[in-house]
């Protein structure tokens, strides 16, 4: 029996109903987790960003 014989069927893995959830999904993923991390900048006083190399106006610009 080959590998491929031998592996689970993954019937959604190319339809396009899979694909039209996904991206949406990982945009929506990422935007959140730029939030989280702006959010977690902010609250940071302006030596602990320099410890780390960076500045206020990083912060701020930080999209």
């Amino acid at each position: 029996m080959e590998f491929n014989e031998n592996r689970a069927a993954k019937p959604f893995a190319d339809s396009p109903f899979h694909l039209i959830y996904k991206l949406p999904y990982r945009l929506w993923k990422a935007w959140r987790s730029r939030v989280e991390t702006r959010k977690i900048l902010s609250r940071l006083s302006a030596s602990q960003l320099k410890d780390i190399g960076m500045t206020c106006e990083d912060v701020r610009r930080y999209k």
